[in-house]
């Protein structure tokens, strides 16, 4: 499994990520379940890897990315 994901958007997956955790006391119980994404941004933020960019074919090109 290879990176496709540059540093900058890792960052800012993670960061996305640990918010929208952070609301998961505040909101009531419906929407409280949809902030359990955030456990996804994390992980892909951490590993580098996002799967729906793969199967978009996207690949991380020296710092940013770009779609080919």
């Amino acid at each position: 499994m290879t990176s496709n994901m540059g540093l900058s958007e890792r960052v800012i997956r993670s960061v996305l990520g640990v918010g929208l955790l952070g609301l998961y006391g505040a909101l009531p119980v419906p929407w409280r379940y949809f902030t359990l994404l955030g456990l996804v941004l994390i992980a892909t933020g951490i590993s580098g890897f996002c799967p729906a960019w793969h199967l978009l074919r996207r690949r991380n090109i020296q710092g940013g990315g770009s779609a080919t």
